[in-house]
């Protein structure tokens, strides 16, 4: 066995054409590489944009990470944009970069890497996972919005969508569009719809113990064999 001598948040800086970022990466407590673990990338919101390392952990899935550490058997991969920034371009390839970088200091198995966020960060979430669905088990997008276009796409994973029914700041037809395409295109798709919330549905989601157990449990299946005849 090989066990770290340290667990709970590490700060790393990568360089992602040609600009640095940091990247917050929770390494839970008994982690020993005798095995590869599920893994969580998570996209925070506006609010939490920076360059400080630590401030976008101490907001949703962070926050909750904190509260219920016994929750989280799993690698968590943060990485940080900075303010003005959005989750789209440059972004995206910050947080596949982070996830390799992750995967470089700790054994993380890529069948059951899960892709959630916030806000902003909600629509990165759909945005990426219709960028590449071949990356991620599942998605949790809270609160955001994104491309009826990228449904085919998005249709290949499971998706567990929150919002709240109050929000005033992205309206919840957003997700209720995203949830309907990706539904239409033979897509399964859990969503939940917060009755009186606000903008603020991801501490209900992340919360939630069952949700975690749900995001922990996914498992990307592998490719079906091409069984058609071979031409001679």
């Amino acid at each position: 066995m090989s066990a770290r001598s340290t667990t709970g948040f590490e700060t790393h800086r990568i360089e992602v054409a040609g600009r640095e970022y940091p990247v917050a990466v929770w390494v839970p407590p008994g982690y020993d590489d005798r095995h590869a673990w599920p893994a969580i990338l998570f996209l925070h919101g506006k609010g939490e944009c920076g360059d400080d390392g630590v401030f976008h952990t101490t907001v949703g899935l962070g926050r909750h990470i904190r509260a219920h550490p016994e929750w989280f058997p799993a690698i968590v991969v943060m990485p940080q944009i900075p303010v003005g920034s959005r989750w789209e371009g440059p972004a995206l390839d910050l947080a596949l970069a982070s996830l390799e970088l992750a995967a470089r200091e700790v054994r993380i198995d890529p069948r059951r890497v899960v892709l959630t966020g916030l806000s902003l960060g909600g629509f990165g979430t759909w945005k990426l996972g219709g960028r590449c669905p071949q990356r991620f088990c599942a998605l949790v997008p809270i609160c955001g919005g994104g491309d009826p276009g990228d449904a085919d796409r998005l249709a290949t994973l499971p998706i567990w969508c929150f919002h709240g029914d109050a929000d005033p700041v992205i309206p919840v037809e957003r997700s209720r569009e995203m949830v309907a395409a990706v539904r239409a295109a033979g897509g399964n798709v859990r969503y939940t719809e917060l009755p009186g919330v606000g903008h603020n549905a991801w501490d209900a989601a992340y919360g939630d113990a069952e949700v975690i157990r749900w995001m922990l449990a996914q498992r990307r299946q592998p490719a079906t064999p091409d069984r058609s005849p071979t031409q001679p």
